[in-house]
């Protein structure tokens, strides 16, 4: 887990995703249209993915597994409820992820 503390320390988002996953695709083009710029790792095409993974998944993170200033927020569920709730982007504000005004439409 050293390593996964490493790579959230080092960015305000980071997302855990797989590239086969659609909700992961999904909270990744959510993030996007807030504004921020995440630091992606696709768990299933970077060197030491599988480590990383099995990492995650031995403390119930699955992806998308998202960190917001250094901390675990949760997954997709977690992530659309924050949204729908109207506390994600203070969360993200609060870590400074917020490039710019979040697109409208």
């Amino acid at each position: 887990m050293d390593m996964v503390m490493r790579m959230v320390s080092e960015w305000p988002v980071v997302i855990f995703s797989k590239s086969s996953c659609c909700m992961c695709h999904s909270i990744k083009s959510l993030f996007f249209e807030l504004g921020v710029n995440p630091a992606i790792y696709e768990l299933d095409e970077i060197p030491k993915g599988h480590e990383i993974e099995q990492s995650l998944l031995r403390r119930g993170r699955n992806p998308p597994a998202v960190f917001i200033g250094g901390e675990f927020v949760g997954g997709a569920s977690k992530i659309i409820s924050l949204h729908l709730e109207q506390s994600l982007q203070p969360m993200l504000a609060n870590a400074e992820a917020m490039l710019e005004e979040p697109a409208v439409g």
